[in-house]
């Protein structure tokens, strides 16, 4: 479910060809396993439209049912009216305003594509996208501004087009028999201020369920920040339904960073929670000793892949907190917050970590070992707290 009070939902797209079932299958299934709840797709052409069906049904048997994204452009109407199992097969559709049909073809392109959406029941996404603006919309309104007695700047003008290319197409949706609640609406740039002034004014003029991503947001670090910084004040005022993280993979990358971005985003606002939190300290002079370093990064790697089997095994077990902890200044104190915590002992203290549970001191570990008696302990508490021990002792 989308909007309403739902949870915000985390999607993300494939870079693969959707001709090639093998690859396309394979990648929706790491993102899946990542934990992207709605995977968008592109369906460019005939053989891409006709590998949908099969896309689906071998996703089903291996036990994936996340929901499939059509993104249409251009030739959607045709698409979708040539491989009616296509259509049928495809959770929702993505249609830009901006390229759906041009001039006298438009109103009548955008027309079937609604059409069918309304034969299969399938929700329609409005995806608005400045580097594809309806260019007669955009004259229209520039003109406009420049006769008026108090013109605005150009970018507020582009900023009203992406609004009310979206709101219009919406209406127009609507006027063809769309259920209000089928449609969801994006508007996205590239630019944070833009993003987040076109999107304030967007859900201060409409109730539509919507989409929030920075589009072309970049690679690396650059990426990361600039859409948590974006998305980040928007869902804070309540603003977004959905969100996707649109970072340029590195050469030979991994395509589901964007969804652990997503997540890690919903996860540190409190919005949702995905996987269990391991907090650390940053380390200073009093701990030049890595051993916490270490520790720390080994404890989140095994939670980060146990992860995809631990949700069907402990149910609960993504609100785990973990705390490494590298001297005893915060060490003591931040380990009994969390659910299980260890404080290494810094540089000049005695050679011994305290183990904290739920609040309470349980051990005192020593020796060369201390990591792995450390992570026998985690593994133990995971078992008893969220597995069949938790059961058995319900009973």
């Amino acid at each position: 479910m989308v909007g309403g009070g739902a949870p915000v939902v985390v999607q993300s797209m494939t870079n693969t060809d959707t001709a090639d079932i093998d690859a396309t299958v394979k990648q929706v299934m790491q993102l899946a396993r990542a934990g992207s709840e709605i995977v968008r797709i592109t369906v460019d052409r005939d053989e891409s439209a006709a590998a949908v069906p099969i896309i689906r049904d071998r996703l089903a048997f291996m036990g994936y049912d996340v929901p499939l994204v059509g993104d249409f452009h251009y030739i959607g109407h045709k698409l979708l009216t040539d491989h009616p199992a296509c259509a049928e097969a495809l959770a929702k559709y993505r249609i830009n305003p901006g390229n759906v049909g041009f001039k006298a073809k438009r109103d009548t392109q955008f027309a079937t594509l609604i059409e069918i959406a309304n034969r299969y029941d399938k929700p329609v996404r409005i995806g608005v996208n400045w580097g594809s603006l309806d260019e007669e919309l955009l004259t229209r309104l520039m003109d406009e501004n420049a006769a008026s007695a108090a013109p605005i700047s150009a970018a507020a003008v582009q900023r009203e087009a992406i609004i009310q290319s979206a709101l219009l197409s919406a209406a127009r949706a609507e006027e063809l028999g769309m259920a209000r609640d089928r449609i969801i609406l994006s508007t996205k740039v590239s630019d944070v201020q833009h993003l987040i002034a076109v999107y304030q004014d967007l859900a201060a003029r409409c109730d539509y369920a919507l989409h929030l991503g920075l589009t072309e947001a970049g690679m690396g670090s650059k990426g990361i920040v600039a859409s948590s910084a974006a998305l980040g004040i928007l869902l804070q005022q309540g603003i977004g339904d959905t969100i996707r993280i649109s970072l340029t993979p590195e050469p030979g990358g991994d395509r589901t960073t964007e969804v652990k971005v997503a997540q890690e985003l919903l996860q540190t606002m409190g919005f949702r929670q995905f996987l269990p939190v391991v907090a650390a300290c940053p380390g200073c002079g009093r701990t030049t000793s890595t051993t916490f370093q270490t520790l720390a990064k080994d404890i989140q790697d095994h939670l980060n892949t146990s992860m995809p089997e631990w949700r069907e095994r402990y149910p609960g077990v993504e609100t785990l907190s973990v705390a490494v902890m590298g001297c005893i200044v915060n060490g003591p104190g931040e380990s009994k917050h969390a659910n299980i915590g260890i404080s290494l002992p810094g540089t000049g203290e005695t050679p011994a970590a305290p183990v904290f549970v739920d609040g309470e001191k349980v051990a005192t570990l020593r020796g060369a070992d201390v990591a792995d008696q450390f992570k026998a302990m985690v593994a133990d508490y995971i078992e008893k707290k969220f597995g069949a021990g938790r059961q058995d002792a319900a009973e």
